[in-house]
């Protein structure tokens, strides 16, 4: 039976998480659907925050989108078990980190949330507890390894209450943090896997049931479980794999004279190719890429490929050759040491939009900067201060300070540095900045966001990624 024939789901839903995943994902489909929509974390300050007004994730137009509807439709809550009992889909958003210990340290993903969520599942189910069509519907949402849902299926059916089943889907998200927003209201694509039995079929149904309501048909795939729980690893490692290919490419520019953004102007003209992610930069950074090649990685040592297991490793090993190489390159220029430098860093989240610093590249820009014995002064318009230092918690903190602004950071500096690709640093009045930085005035363009023309022409030694050098404090042997 077509799965658009089949009847709208008008029941509730839930999610369990209530972070960057869960917390907008749950708001627009809310927003979206008028269905009722409860989001449930453990963490009482969390939900203190979604119930407030100061949300705890940045997100352009998300605080619109929530006052729209919470309490409306759309609630915030700590007691998982009643969220549970009187849904009939429950969404997972819960963390996934890549393991700590033990067995694929450093590779592979540790289910303990995700396990213990779907214990907490089977627990708060009982036989009065809301179903459709005899199911509880499990939405996988967090990205997790191949066959996660059989393992939850295991949990839950070990635990379930006479005459309840659980259907397991997986429903990975492709949103990007900064434009989750846009992405979430107009999604390219909404993937949902399920088992290919008559009572999986009438749950991914369901599913697609609840997206039809703002998403085109055409933008519906479904798959069976493992291509979609796959499906997102690929993904995001096909988009890092770019990203780490033009930092390797923006290195041979810098040796060669050519221009980064010149030569990806030309490739990205290629139709087979495109335009998108062929910027360079200091690294990739945030919650997924990293994790989810390590995740890939492991999935090929375990099926006896290392081969591809290789492959995969070696973006993550350019993506860290790049952060390290921007802190040397800073020090390289300024004369080969910056003890007792005053140096300001423009931006400290992963990317621009966003307050998130997982794996930012500023982390390891910052820390050496610090080992180098730098003062270093940060502004970002949405990390918070705590969240910069515990990042740089290993790292001399003395020498650190957090500015208020692009100006009070810069103020008395030797360098500035962009990290960030925030959209307000382009209008900085880099001629009174200037002015009040220390001489000779050294400006690093981690972003290549700025017009170099201009600060050369106020003054500053500009260096770029990916571009010629324009100037050096070295002079060839005579």
């Amino acid at each position: 039976q077509p799965l658009s024939s089949m009847e709208d789901f008008k029941g509730s839903i839930c999610c369990i998480g209530a972070g960057y995943v869960g917390g907008p994902t749950m708001a627009i489909m809310a927003l979206r659907t008028g269905l009722r929509v409860t989001v449930c974390d453990m963490s009482q300050p969390r939900i203190d925050a979604w119930n407030s007004d100061n949300l705890p994730i940045y997100e352009p137009g998300l605080d619109e989108v929530v006052k729209q509807v919470r309490g409306k439709n759309l609630f915030f809550t700590t007691d998982i078990k009643e969220a549970v009992r009187t849904s009939e889909i429950i969404f997972v958003a819960v963390n996934t980190p890549t393991k700590e210990y033990g067995f694929g340290k450093g590779r592979a993903a540790d289910l303990t949330y995700w396990e213990g969520a779907a214990r907490s599942i089977s627990q708060a189910t009982t036989e009065d507890s809301a179903l459709f069509k005899g199911s509880k519907i499990i939405v996988e949402k967090s990205t997790v390894p191949v066959s996660t849902a059989d393992a939850m299926t295991c949990v839950l059916q070990a635990n379930a209450p006479p005459g309840v089943n659980f259907q397991v889907l997986s429903n990975p998200e492709f949103l990007a943090e900064g434009t989750a927003v846009p992405d979430l209201m107009e999604p390219d694509r909404v993937l949902v896997g399920g088992p290919p039995t008559e009572q999986g079929r009438l749950a991914v149904a369901a599913l697609v049931s609840v997206y039809a309501k703002w998403v085109a048909a055409e933008r519906i795939i479904s798959a069976n479980t493992w291509s979609a729980e796959l499906s997102k690893l690929i993904a995001n490692a096909f988009l890092a794999q770019r990203i780490s290919s033009v930092n390797a490419l923006s290195i041979i520019c810098e040796a060669s004279g050519a221009d980064i953004e010149h030569v990806m102007s030309a490739v990205g003209s290629d139709p087979g190719i495109g335009s998108k992610f062929l910027k360079c930069g200091p690294g990739f950074g945030g919650s997924c890429f990293q994790k989810d090649i390590l995740n890939l990685v492991y999935l090929a040592e375990t099926a006896g490929l290392p081969e591809v297991a290789e492959y995969w490793m070696n973006v993550i090993k350019m993506n860290d050759h790049q952060k390290l190489r921007f802190g040397k390159l800073i020090v390289s220029k300024m004369f080969n040491t910056v003890n007792n430098k005053k140096v300001a860093v423009l931006g400290f989240a992963f990317k621009a939009d966003t307050g998130d610093t997982r794996e930012s590249p500023a982390i390891d820009i910052c820390t050496t900067l610090l080992g180098e014995n730098a003062q270093v002064s940060i502004f970002d318009p949405k990390a918070t201060e705590d969240q910069i230092r515990r990042d740089l918690s290993d790292a001399n903190c003395a020498r650190l300070t957090v500015a208020k602004d692009a100006y009070e950071a810069c103020a008395g500096a030797h360098a500035v540095v962009v990290v960030t690709e925030w959209k307000e640093f382009k209008s900085l009045d880099f001629e009174a900045i200037f002015a009040a930085m220390m001489k000779p005035t050294f400006l690093f363009d981690g972003r290549n966001i700025l017009d170099h023309q201009k600060l050369q022409e106020m003054g500053f030694l500009v260096h770029a990624i990916g571009k010629p050098e324009t100037w050096t404090w070295r002079t060839e042997s005579r």
